[in-house]
């Protein structure tokens, strides 16, 4: 909880260092706070790299605005994945909450392609899983784990296992685009990533033995969950996803 409360202050403080660098440009724009601000002011569908869902917006004054929404589902952008050398069969299964603060530079700009552009920071609580699978087809076929060849006698042998981000708090920083087609319509896309830190590995070998070898497929299963556990580049999560906006 204690993360979760110093993340969001550090995405709000950022939210409110712009407004108040904006003050006296909202001003002399004859911008002028509402109390019913406080409720949304648009919605989004969007689609991506973390699932499909939508988001409420919400209008501060023209260079800040604040994005509460929700992907999810099993939506995969590609069929497999090469992990550590091995290529799996990919099954996704997505679960994200987040908060973003969305910063626009040159939100009073007349020029629409200027106001579209922003910069995102926020929170998202992350629940993703990751399927994935790799199997023999035959007694040639062969599967290489941890550096090591494997195949299976019996042509049946596969490896199995997840690789998820479970229950995790997650920083996010990206940068966007969403003009506006008319008065209450727009489109929007954002590329951005959230630091995860390491997910969890679990991978479980079923009816595989070493090439001219005696290593157990197991432990050559455990060493590679191990060695992706701790690989950097599963410390982020990058996030790809466009959709479309109504305001009213």
């Amino acid at each position: 909880m204690k993360t979760l409360s110093t993340i969001l202050a550090a995405s709000l403080f950022a939210a409110f260092s712009a407004t108040a660098m904006a003050d006296d440009s909202v001003v002399q724009d004859g911008y002028v706070f509402e109390q019913n601000q406080l409720l949304p002011t648009g919605v989004r569908a969007e689609v991506g790299t973390t699932g499909y869902g939508g988001a409420l917006l919400w209008t501060a004054n023209p260079y800040v605005g604040l994005a509460l929404g929700y992907n999810g589902g099993d939506i995969s952008w590609t069929d497999d994945v090469s992990v550590n050398g091995t290529k799996y069969d990919l099954d996704m299964d997505n679960k994200l909450a987040y908060l973003n603060a969305e910063i626009r530079p040159w939100g009073a700009s007349n020029n629409m392609w200027a106001q579209g552009l922003y910069m995102a920071a926020g929170v998202g609580y992350l629940d993703n899983e990751y399927n994935l699978a790799k199997r023999l087809n035959n007694a040639n076929d062969t599967l290489r784990i941890d550096g090591k060849n494997f195949n299976a006698p019996s042509g049946q042998g596969s490896v199995e296992g997840t690789l998820s981000y479970e229950n995790d708090i997650a920083p996010y920083v990206g940068f966007g685009f969403a003009p506006k087609i008319n008065k209450n319509w727009g489109v929007f896309g954002e590329v951005g990533a959230y630091y995860t830190g390491n997910p969890t590995v679990n991978l479980e070998s079923n009816g595989l033995v070493e090439v001219g070898g005696v290593t157990p497929g197991q432990t050559a299963a455990n060493a590679e969950a191990e060695e992706i556990r701790n690989d950097d580049k599963y410390e982020w999560m990058p996030v790809g996803k466009v959709g479309v906006s109504f305001h009213w």
